[in-house]
């Protein structure tokens, strides 16, 4: 790059005393930033060294020097590794740009400082890209270290599900950690686990990415949840064929999203949808699929209510009794009335389906050749199936 005479030639007679002046970078920073102070995440060692590489690609590039970045990209990449927040990273940098400048300033020849003043901007536009070189390398390697780390991958992906992720910078930071992008559609998924630590949907990340799905997943409390991307020609029925054969138990699938500031809405369709499902069942539900499922299963107690106030003389008889007239109601009404199409379902003769659905009307007092009746016995039969009740 091109800079004033003054400020080349000054970073060259600063040049042969990088390493010394370095500790002195290292000790501010150390005095300024607790964490480097105790030196445990970065050893007082490695701080000096890494203030020394820098400084000589700030001096070195100043100058005249053809330096690649690849001094600075190392500082980002084992800061990274090391754990050191990005933000305290930064920070270090910052002090170490303000050290470089007063130190120039401290030591140009008073005829030069004007000269100096006037190359500030391109003194600082080093420092900047240093600073640059350093975000992206860490960046990149922290986006690796947590593509490994399949612990602070769950924690990413719960802070966009429960809403705490933060700002909308760094919900689109963890967005990209996890590789789903910004701005892009996505959906919710919520499985079962059949047991405890267990996934309801075995290896499902690898599986989504063999047909190019992006998703992260977490498992958390019974629950095996994620956030899968959607694209042209990965839509939610697609994506629902993708999930049946692998559940382990009931599957929910939210409705499209857009913003990530969504997740935790689309986390509230999956539950619902998912609870909408029949107990004991691999089944995989949409939000909206099924209205009136979704719409009990996110009110359970007024559900339970329900069933005791229309099939509490059922529930009242022996199990077998109690199955045998659930059963031939839900094939009656399936069959829309009609009694043959039910007996066939049943595998009986139709005087006996007679039998039990005027078993069924005298114990729960509701005459159903009334419609309203009859939708009244559905909805209960509807709330026992999701209670998991008969």
């Amino acid at each position: 790059m091109e800079v004033a005479p003054e400020v080349r030639h000054l970073s060259r007679v600063l040049l042969p005393e990088s390493e010394s002046l370095a500790l002195d970078m290292a000790l501010r920073i150390r005095d300024e930033i607790t964490a480097y102070a105790a030196g445990e995440l970065v050893t007082h060692e490695e701080l000096a060294i890494s203030c020394t590489a820098n400084l000589r690609f700030i001096l070195g590039t100043l100058a005249g020097d053809d330096l690649t970045l690849d001094i600075p990209r190392d500082t980002g990449t084992n800061r990274a590794d090391q754990g050191v927040p990005y933000a305290m990273v930064l920070q270090a940098f910052r002090i170490g740009a303000r050290y470089v400048w007063e130190l120039m300033v401290e030591r140009a020849a008073s005829e030069d400082r004007d000269a100096l003043l006037l190359a500030a901007a391109d003194i600082w536009a080093v420092s900047d890209a240093l600073a640059a070189a350093v975000t992206d390398a860490y960046r990149t390697a922290f986006a690796e270290r947590v593509r490994r780390d399949g612990q602070m991958r769950s924690v990413l992906v719960a802070g966009l599900l429960d809403g705490d992720a933060g700002s909308a910078d760094a919900l689109a930071r963890a967005a990209d950690v996890l590789g789903l992008g910004r701005g892009g559609a996505f959906a919710v998924v919520s499985a079962e686990s059949p047991t405890m630590g267990i996934e309801g949907l075995p290896d499902i990340e690898r599986e989504l990415t063999r047909v190019n799905a992006v998703s992260a997943w977490r498992l958390e409390h019974g629950l095996h949840e994620g956030i899968v991307a959607l694209r042209p020609g990965f839509d939610l029925d697609t994506l629902v064929q993708r999930l049946t054969p692998l559940a382990r138990g009931r599957v929910g699938v939210s409705r499209s999203r857009s913003r990530l500031e969504e997740a935790p809405e689309g986390r509230r369709e999956a539950r619902v949808a998912r609870d909408a499902a029949t107990p004991g069942t691999t089944d995989v539900v949409r939000f909206g699929a099924d209205p009136l499922g979704v719409l009990l299963a996110s009110s359970p107690e007024q559900a339970r209510s329900l069933v005791d106030a229309v099939l509490a003389p059922v529930l009242a008889m022996s199990v077998e009794d109690r199955q045998v007239v659930i059963d031939t109601a839900r094939a009656w009404l399936a069959a829309g009335g009609s009694t043959s199409t039910a007996a066939r379902a049943l595998h009986v003769h139709r005087n006996t389906v007679r039998y039990r659905v005027r078993r069924l009307e005298e114990v729960t007092g509701r005459d159903l050749a009334r419609p309203v009746d009859a939708a009244e016995l559905y909805v209960a039969l509807e709330c026992l199936r999701i209670l998991g009740l008969g």
